[in-house]
């Protein structure tokens, strides 16, 4: 029996490589507001809690609400060009989804764009549903928002488990209480999230699949 029967999985950096397209969005929409075209370096350090605060990393407050305007309409036109599973991501679904395991995808990224990217890689028979930005008013780490998404899976987080690549991901799992498993395939270093004390850390998925 796996330990867990349920999982939860973050979108961007965990299960799905998507830093193409999020930099080409920000290159695009940057220039517009007088700032220079990012290096994909300075695009991962930014993102990973929601598209407002990784904005503030590039321009102030006042021309936020504009920028992202620009930003998701960019992405939504070139969403499904670049994006791909990462390596290993498949296997562990299906492995999962084949012992009983209930699977979500919960992700800070807007929830309609998150919804045709699973859509697209054919992961809607093995997930119980995707939860993002804009289905309800929190994002990740909000206890709030996990509560809302366990509570519409039917799941309890006394045996669900949040697999993520940032410290949003470790902080979310702290408040809802069930643990995070980390990988290190998206935004942060092996190094950095044992310093937020993610329960346990992996190259990627393949070794995370190892360890359930």
């Amino acid at each position: 029996m796996t330990r867990f029967a349920t999982i939860l999985i973050d979108l961007d950096g965990t299960l799905v490589d998507a830093f193409t397209t999020i930099h080409r969005s920000y290159v695009h929409t940057l220039p517009r507001f007088g700032k220079p075209a990012p290096s994909m370096d300075e695009v991962r350090n930014a993102v990973g809690g929601g598209i407002e605060n990784a904005m503030r990393r590039f321009l102030p407050e006042a021309e936020i609400p504009a920028a992202i305007r620009i930003h998701l309409a960019y992405a939504d036109s070139i969403l499904l060009e670049d994006v791909k599973l990462m390596p290993g991501a498949r296997e562990l679904l299906e492995a999962e989804h084949a012992r009983g395991t209930k699977l979500a995808v919960y992700t800070n990224k807007h929830a309609e764009a998150a919804r045709r990217i699973c859509t697209h890689l054919g992961l809607g028979p093995v997930l119980s549903g995707v939860f993002g930005a804009g289905d309800t008013p929190w994002l990740k780490p909000d206890r709030r928002f996990s509560d809302h998404v366990l509570s519409a899976i039917g799941a309890t987080a006394d045996v669900a488990m949040l697999i993520g690549d940032s410290p949003f991901d470790v902080a979310t799992g702290k408040n809802a209480g069930f643990p995070c498993w980390c990988v290190t395939t998206g935004t942060h270093s092996a190094e950095e999230l044992s310093a937020e004390h993610a329960e346990r850390v992996f190259a990627d998925l393949y070794e995370l699949a190892k360890a359930l």
